[in-house]
């Protein structure tokens, strides 16, 4: 019983949600390979550019306590 169970879930992805990494591991060129893993980086770094000017923005603005006092675990 719980062995086709695990035997249905290895099916399912090796045979199927893996198949798209089986075929770019395949590929001949290497930027055309690793074009998901770029597009994840420039997602990365679009968010930490947002990311930094919100906190810039945040810091200018002089909404934060900043005395040593501010928090109680200081």
């Amino acid at each position: 019983m719980m062995t086709s169970f695990f035997k249905a879930i290895e099916i399912l992805f090796v045979d199927y949600l893996f198949m798209p990494f089986d075929v770019l591991r395949a590929m001949e060129n290497w930027w055309a390979a690793n074009a998901l893993n770029w597009g994840f980086m420039l997602i990365g770094a679009a968010a930490m550019v947002y990311w930094m000017l919100e906190l810039k923005k945040y810091n200018e603005s002089g909404e934060e306590n900043k005395d040593v006092s501010a928090h109680s675990y200081i």
